[in-house]
């Protein structure tokens, strides 16, 4: 590899103050967060969710006696089980209860398609899932192409104001809370290898192609979880916070920031269940007065257009800190929501297998509005030629992001090409796009090639294409993403289709072609717009060229390119 400049770390001299350049890691298993915040803060509400307080002490008497009941269900030390639920607190009590018992956890988004669930539940192995009653039709329908064995659901109300005490088995699944209730606790004792066990496998499409489980290990999930306490050791307090959380727990964003920091903090968890329901996220934040707001550009633009936010300024004042990622931070979003609540915007970077925060801005130092900041403590980063990783670009020039850190993924599931293709060295090859200022701020150019977000989901457009190549209809497809103009940062999905001969170019073949998508992919990857072509630019190959429709894309928009 060439020299690298960025050696001398220049990120380190604009750490704030009491924030150390290097940490000491434990090696534990991270379910050890809840044992010790029980331990010092047992009586504090650890979650409160549909204005139902639970407790530290509550919240580890129930991951233990899940714990306890897995075991006795057949789990053994590495075998994985799916969780597939929204914000409820049982998906903590899931996530942590698997981790005592030993497990690994495999989180599921509620949006999943029967053919996206199945496709996880067959590549990770799973054979026990923790679900939303909501999704037992879907569960159904692919349980005989899968090895589940066990079916454990539960309904929003079983940790609410008003929980059943004995609520009705379904056949065929166990209820959680009746499970939890006749079970006493009783968790194994084990030891594991925090550097090596695999905590978490978090599916991702990675750069390219069909989803692929990046395998977080114990010491992955603590590292970062404590260096983002550390950062926010200004500004935080062990025991005596409240951070709001409406991001998905079943993403890592979530899961990390929303979820294992906090509970390391001993911070109450004020849970909100849907991030659409805006007029309800005001309504917990009125009640439960967070310090921290964790969230998305998308939730911060949306909050920022309605009538009623003045009638909610006093109650958003208690915010002092709200983390930002997944996608970029419009400017003049940032400033508005600032100005209007009082609150202090940070944005960060990271990503899946990344655990996944790498970079973040100072809290208390200079913040570049429009850099994602520093790399954190333990964190190395460099810049390198987008062609050739081996050579290392200036200081101030765009190429990729390459990381090395405590943080990164152990690798892909039963996917060795692919870890080989992305960790080089111990360093993880982003797929993203960047550069460093002289102060060691990072900027995100652009996005990971041909990646689509929609306000912070990811669309990986081979994975929608697969499925279009399914509809008897569909000779060639090609998709790609368009800037969403209401929603900066944020884009729609459009599909460019060749139609086989014999089939029109009409709108009843297009909503049929986007009825047959629902049904097989998440709603947020069914293409806004089709356009239909009598061809699609290729190369000589055959390989269909998305920058050039993304080009007439631009062109029509009056774009330069």
């Amino acid at each position: 590899m060439s020299e690298n400049p960025y050696a001398a770390k220049p990120w380190l001299k604009h750490y704030d103050e009491g924030v150390p350049t290097e940490i000491d890691f434990p090696e534990m298993n991270i379910y050890e967060f809840l044992d010790n915040s029980t331990a010092d803060f047992g009586g504090r509400t650890a979650i409160w969710f549909l204005k139902n307080k639970i407790s530290y002490k509550k919240f580890k008497d129930i991951a233990d006696r899940l714990a306890t009941a897995l075991v006795d269900l057949g789990l053994k030390k590495g075998d994985i089980v799916a969780i597939l639920l929204p914000n409820f607190p049982q998906f903590m009590f899931a996530f942590y209860g698997i981790l005592k018992a030993g497990g690994i956890v495999s989180a599921c988004s509620v949006l999943h398609t029967e053919h996206e669930l199945a496709y996880q539940l067959n590549d990770s192995g799973a054979e026990i899932i923790i679900a939303w009653d909501a999704q037992i039709e879907k569960i159904n329908n692919v349980k005989n192409r899968t090895r589940l064995r066990h079916i454990i659901i539960t309904n929003v109300f079983d940790y609410g104001p008003s929980a059943p005490t004995s609520p009705p088995e379904i056949a065929g699944t166990i209820q959680f809370l009746n499970l939890i209730q006749k079970t006493k606790p009783n968790p194994p004792k084990f030891e594991i290898n925090a550097k090596e066990d695999i905590a978490v496998l978090q599916y991702t499409g990675g750069t390219t192609g069909l989803p692929k489980g990046a395998m977080l290990t114990h010491y992955n999930l603590v590292s970062n979880a404590l260096t983002l306490a550390i950062w926010i050791s200004n500004v935080a307090q062990r025991g005596k916070d409240t951070a709001l959380t409406t991001l998905p727990l079943f993403h890592i964003y979530g899961m990390t920031v929303c979820m294992n920091t906090y509970i390391y903090y001993g911070t109450t968890i004020a849970l909100h269940p849907d991030p659409r329901d805006q007029k309800g996220l005001f309504e917990v934040i009125k009640a439960t007065q967070p310090s921290f707001f964790p969230g998305v550009p998308t939730m911060y633009i949306r909050l920022l257009e309605r009538d009623d936010l003045e009638d909610y300024a006093k109650d958003l004042r208690s915010i002092k800190v709200c983390n930002t990622g997944a996608a970029p931070m419009p400017p003049e979003v940032l400033k508005e929501f600032e100005e209007r609540t009082g609150a202090t915007i940070i944005e960060g970077y990271g990503l899946t297998e990344a655990s996944p925060v790498t970079h973040a801005n100072p809290f208390a130092g200079t913040r570049k509005i429009g850099s994602v900041g520093l790399a954190l403590p333990n964190t190395e980063t460099k810049i390198v030629d987008i062609d050739d990783y081996t050579k290392i670009v200036p200081i101030g020039e765009t190429g990729e992001i390459m990381i090395k850190g405590p943080q990164i993924m152990k690798g892909y599931w039963n996917k060795p090409e692919e870890t080989a293709n992305q960790l080089k060295e111990g360093w993880l090859l982003t797929g993203d796009i960047g550069k460093l200022d002289e102060d060691g701020y990072l900027y995100i150019v652009d996005r990971k090639k041909d990646m689509i977000n929609i306000s912070g989901f990811k669309v990986y457009p081979r994975e929608v294409e697969d499925v279009l190549f399914e509809h008897e209809a569909v000779e060639n497809a090609s998709i790609i993403g368009i800037p969403d103009p209401e929603l900066p940062g944020s884009e729609h999905v459009k599909a460019y289709i060749v139609l086989k001969d014999g089939y029109k170019e009409t709108e009843e073949i297009q909503n049929e072609i986007k009825e047959f998508l629902r049904k097989n992919v998440a709603p947020y990857k069914v293409p806004k717009y089709i356009e239909f072509r009598k061809e699609l630019p290729e190369t000589l190959v055959g390989k269909v060229l998305r920058k050039d429709l993304k080009e007439i894309e631009a062109k029509r928009r009056g774009e330069e390119v």
